[in-house]
Order: structure tokens, then sequence, then C-alpha cells
């Protein structure tokens, strides 16, 4: 009988990679959001540095939620290098546009993470993604209802300050 302590891990080597794929969009995110704040917070929108502070903040822990998941399961968690993380931004819109973006594609790739589960039969990772699943509608609604923002509002004037302010009701109630 073999020892099952030896075993490398108990996830399949092509899951563990794309979970470690996962980590650097996490990774990516995180440090996309934290530039976003920055940028908000030269333009004065005070409370839009503070949600993507706290958007940063977020990635980061999925990432650490998806690192300690690899991890825990016997895998080699891998810490992602991060690069090409812009500083500078068009407008105020379109940092919100690119949220929308950045979130649309992170539900994807845990669809296909999902998918690629089913096919493995690794109905334990499945079952672990189902929280970030979920998490993804959230995030893609939040972004969403910003954006309409932008619509009923406008930026002209003194619409840039009126979005940074209604922003709060939308990104932190709940809380």
């Amino acid at each position: 009988m073999k020892d099952l302590l030896k075993m490398k891990s108990s996830l399949a080597e092509e899951i563990e990679n794309i979970l470690n794929a996962q980590i650097k969009v996490e990774a990516h995110s995180s440090a996309l959001y934290l530039a976003m704040s920055a940028w908000c917070d030269d333009q004065g929108l005070d409370n839009s540095a503070k949600f993507f502070a706290k958007q940063s903040d977020e990635e980061r822990e999925h990432m650490l939620k998806l690192f300690n998941y690899v991890s825990n399961r016997g895998g080699r968690a891998i810490s992602p290098e991060i690069s090409n993380i812009p500083v500078d931004f068009e407008s105020f819109r379109g940092v919100f546009e690119q949220t929308l973006e950045q979130e649309m594609f992170v539900t994807q790739q845990f669809n296909n993470i999902a998918d690629q589960c089913v096919r493995t039969k690794d109905f334990v990772t499945f079952n672990f993604l189902q929280w970030f699943l979920s998490e993804q509608v959230e995030e893609e609604y939040v972004a969403r209802r910003i954006l309409e923002l932008f619509d009923v509002i406008g930026e002209d004037g003194t619409g840039r300050w009126e979005i940074d302010r209604h922003l709060v009701k939308v990104a932190f109630d709940g809380e």
C-alpha cells in the first residue's frame, strides 16, 4: 500500500494549473483596482478612491483564498508576478467601464474553471468555486449600477462629483 502522505496533491495537474492562473488574475485585479484608487484620489474623487481600495483588498482576499486552497489540497500555489498595471486612465467613466469588463472576464474565467472541474470530475473544487461564482454576480451588478449613474447624472459640470457622492449608496449599501 502506497504512503498517502507522500502523494503530491489531491488536485489534478490541470486543475492546479488553472487555479494558479486564476490566482494571477485575482492579483492583477487587485493591483489594477489599487491603481484606479490612486487615480481617483488624484482626481479628488474620494468615494471612488475608497471604493477601488476596498475592491483591491477584496481581490487580494480572493487571491489568497485560491492560494490557500491549492496549498491545502497538497498542490503548489504560485505567487504571481504582476506587471503592466496602468497608472493613468482616460476618464472617470472609463475606469468603471474597465471595472465591468474586468469583472465579466473574471466571471468567464471562473466559469471555465468550473467547466474543467466537471470534465475532470473534481467536484470538491467545483463546490469550492460556488462562492466565487456567487460573488461575481454581485461584482458585476455593482459595476453596472455605478455605470448607470453616469447615464442618469452625466459628467458635465458637477456631474463627476455627484456620481462620486451617489456611488456610496450603490457600492457600500449592505456592508
